[in-house]
């Protein structure tokens, strides 16, 4: 199967940097996917669970907080604020961050704080849903 050059990086660190056959990652519209040989375009990414496969059939896993996603010829350059592998999610840790998300939510907060506390459950719940599976 043809591949790609991946590189996924996370601000303390590059995550993954070698060849690819297929990205699947959370997109503003939905879930989008990148092969071999794909048009350039640059995009944003949601937080969420990214998938991809790489020479020898293994697939990876992670969750991603939002960044950006750049295709350009046969190189892929992913820059996203966090990046882990589902089985290092301290689920306890998660866990509180999102009591602490909602209970900021039920506060009286200015427009910017909303969003913080909201852009912080988002990352909570999709640590949780990533360490279960």
């Amino acid at each position: 199967m043809n591949t790609f050059s991946l590189k996924i990086i996370a601000c303390d660190k590059v995550f993954y940097d070698g060849p690819c056959e297929i990205l699947t990652f959370p997109g503003v519209d939905g879930e989008m996917s990148i092969m071999a040989n794909h048009e350039g375009f640059t995009t944003v990414t949601e937080i969420g669970e990214i998938r991809f496969r790489i020479p020898g059939g293994q697939t990876m896993r992670a969750i991603v907080s939002d960044g950006i996603l750049r295709v350009d010829r046969n190189e892929v350059n992913f820059l996203v604020y966090s990046a882990e592998k589902p089985e290092n999610i301290d689920t306890f840790r998660a866990q509180a961050a999102l009591e602490r998300a909602r209970e900021q939510l039920q506060q009286k907060q200015s427009i910017m704080e909303y969003h913080v506390s909201t852009a912080s459950m988002a990352r909570a719940m999709a640590r949780l849903r990533g360490a279960k599976k």
